[in-house]
């Protein structure tokens, strides 16, 4: 992080991948904002509010050993002036391994000087309730959560 720190959403990501690639505590609490409203749920995991739980989730994480790399892809942002999310496919290899695709949800907010992670929230992607092109209900029409 800069002395000013992240300058965009898309910075404080960056720096998000980069600290859990590289196991690094110290930067990916950087990532987190210090506020009490923050949230993170890791794949097939319990609900983490607050930086003591989050902070903790990641020692024990990083503790473990195994070098991961990461590929974001199909990444589709939606963004205000002081909150950004991002959806995206985390691609994961551990040890050059590719493990099955991640589903993760990261959302970001302007606290006046820098964007923060405020929740990242990743799943299995599955493939449940994909559907083909032609399942896919025109627009327009009435859709069931």
């Amino acid at each position: 992080m800069t002395l000013s720190g992240y300058p965009s959403a898309q910075a404080a990501e960056t720096a998000f991948y980069a600290a859990f690639e590289n196991a690094d505590y110290e930067a990916m609490m950087e990532v987190w904002s210090p506020d009490d409203d923050i949230e993170c749920i890791h794949p097939l995991g319990e609900r983490l509010m607050g930086a003591e739980a989050i902070g903790n989730s990641w020692l024990r994480m990083f503790s473990g050993g195994g070098r991961m790399r990461f590929r974001p892809d199909h990444i589709k942002r939606f963004q205000s002036d002081e909150l950004v999310i991002h959806v995206l496919y985390e691609h994961i290899s551990i040890a050059g391994r590719p493990q099955p695709p991640v589903i993760a949800t990261n959302i970001y907010r302007f606290d006046g000087r820098s964007w923060r992670m405020i929740l990242h929230h990743a799943s299995p992607a599955t493939g449940i309730g994909k559907a083909s092109a032609r399942e896919i209900p025109p627009r327009g029409s009435p859709v069931v959560h």
